[in-house]
């Protein structure tokens, strides 16, 4: 006997398999957890299958879970495709985004995916590089809207997240104890560099450049290599790196804030839903913590 799949718990388990929680996956989808739970609850039992692995306050996705997410993304990508092209405006055109090179990895994936559910007829893209080169671009025309990291900031923006800047070196790996400090930095206009720089020198801390470079990816591979240490925010540490804790003998760092800068000129329909789309997305990670500066 053919079965039919509600979408509606299918898309409850997806969110709870992308978010890493009943909790983001609720907000994200403006439900109550237990509304979540229960759904999660219904699917397993429609497949007679457990799809979470639950340990302590932790969740992830049991051999079941991992097989059925991919199916259940193509399907909810359909639905939310088809659902778009009946009943929303055929938005059409081209956008960019800017994003800086250390917040991609952690949060352009997640943005892009269900930005382009909701628009496909949309071709969206991303442009990367540090804060004060995107900002820049902002505020002459070139880009709509961009994310940025920033200390302290002295402009209207909307600030999505806060997030500590830590140490980061190779697992297992003793490289912050060698004097002067291998550090791998970003370059002259990096937002991290002074306050990394200052925070040393205050310490009185000797160091030397192993690598400066505004790329992430080339940024990590000698912190990897266990040939220098830097410093990231919390929540872009790859998993590859491990946090240097407190103790071990290196300054500490201050919070920085994950901003939203829009263009000063008249923002297009596709750059507010884009927009939308970006604080929904932190939102769902952090909860409702967005304000304007």
């Amino acid at each position: 006997m053919q079965k039919d799949i509600d979408t509606s718990i299918l898309r409850a388990f997806v969110a709870v398999a992308e978010t890493g929680s009943v909790t983001a996956a609720a907000r994200l989808l403006n439900r109550t957890q237990a509304a979540v739970s229960q759904q999660l609850k219904r699917l397993e039992q429609h497949f007679d299958a457990t799809l979470f692995r639950r340990e302590h306050k932790r969740i992830s996705l049991s051999a079941d879970g991992e097989r059925l997410l991919g199916p259940a993304q193509k399907m909810l990508s359909l639905n939310d495709e088809t659902w778009g092209m009946m009943t929303t405006p055929s938005y059409q055109g081209e956008l960019v985004l800017g994003i800086p090179t250390d917040l991609v990895a952690t949060y352009a994936a997640s943005i892009l995916r269900r930005f382009n559910a909701a628009w496909p007829l949309v071709r969206l893209s991303i442009e990367t590089g540090n804060s004060n080169d995107l900002v820049k671009a902002v505020d002459d025309g070139e880009l709509e809207l961009t994310l940025s990291t920033d200390q302290k900031i002295d402009r209207p923006c909307t600030t999505l997240y806060r997030d500590r800047l830590v140490w980061v070196g190779a697992p297992d790996a003793a490289t912050h104890r060698a004097r002067p400090l291998p550090i791998a930095i970003g370059g002259g206009r990096c937002r991290f560099r002074a306050t990394v720089l200052d925070a040393l020198a205050a310490r009185g801390i000797e160091w030397r450049t192993v690598i400066e470079i505004t790329n992430h990816e080339a940024m990590c591979a000698p912190v990897a290599a266990g040939l220098a240490v830097t410093a990231l925010l919390a929540d872009t540490v790859p998993g590859s790196l491990a946090v240097i804790g407190p103790g071990e003998g290196l300054p500490p760092l201050p919070d920085f804030d994950i901003n939203l800068h829009l263009t000063r000129g008249d923002l297009s329909d596709l750059g507010r839903e884009l927009a939308q789309h970006v604080r929904a997305d932190f939102a769902a990670r952090y909860g409702t913590v967005d304000s304007v500066v």
